[in-house]
């Protein structure tokens, strides 16, 4: 996708994770804010329901900032060019091995980037991997708690498996 690309040269570019987040929720806004994105909700009335319904699974298995901010673009991009197009999309970030600080409380660099995307597109799944974070807590020997809205799968790299056999389209963050 070509907005896709105009983020990660952004990022490559020199601006951070934080600012093209912040570019692409600006972008939505403009396009027509929430109401654009709940366009291509599934849960719209048979009649206004979109064509074609996607389904994406983004893996998020780094602890880079620029990486996990890829991801978050990701979602956003798909969002609008699904909604442009009237289609419906589902999307499910998974965080697995080093990629479980984004959805980390007490360490993920963008928490105001996720509560902004959760407001801008409250149908993205934030999922973060329970043996990750097992042997995280075990490692600094501490509980670790999620970010709002994010939920615990047993195994991440299982739950993509899982989203892939079903017909989900992969995306590697």
């Amino acid at each position: 996708m070509e907005e896709t690309g105009q983020l990660g040269r952004k990022a490559q570019a020199g601006m951070t994770p934080a600012r093209c987040i912040a570019a692409g929720l600006a972008v939505i806004l403009l396009a027509g804010g929430p109401a654009a994105v709940a366009a291509s909700k599934p849960a719209q009335a048979a009649a206004s329901r979109p064509a074609k319904q996607h389904r994406v699974v983004i893996l998020i298995d780094s602890d880079d900032e620029r990486v996990m901010g890829h991801a978050i673009s990701y979602s956003l991009n798909l969002t609008r060019a699904y909604a442009a197009k009237h289609e419906a999309v589902r999307i499910e970030i998974v965080a697995n091995g080093s990629g479980i600080r984004l959805f980390r409380d007490d360490t993920s660099p963008l928490q105001k980037e996720l509560a902004a995307v959760r407001q801008m597109a409250p149908d993205i799944v934030f999922s973060m991997c329970d043996s990750s974070r097992q042997i995280a807590q075990e490692r600094e020997g501490h509980p670790i708690g999620l970010v709002p809205d994010a939920r615990l799968v047993p195994f991440g790299i299982g739950r993509v498996a899982q989203l892939e056999e079903a017909g989900w389209a992969y995306i590697h963050g």
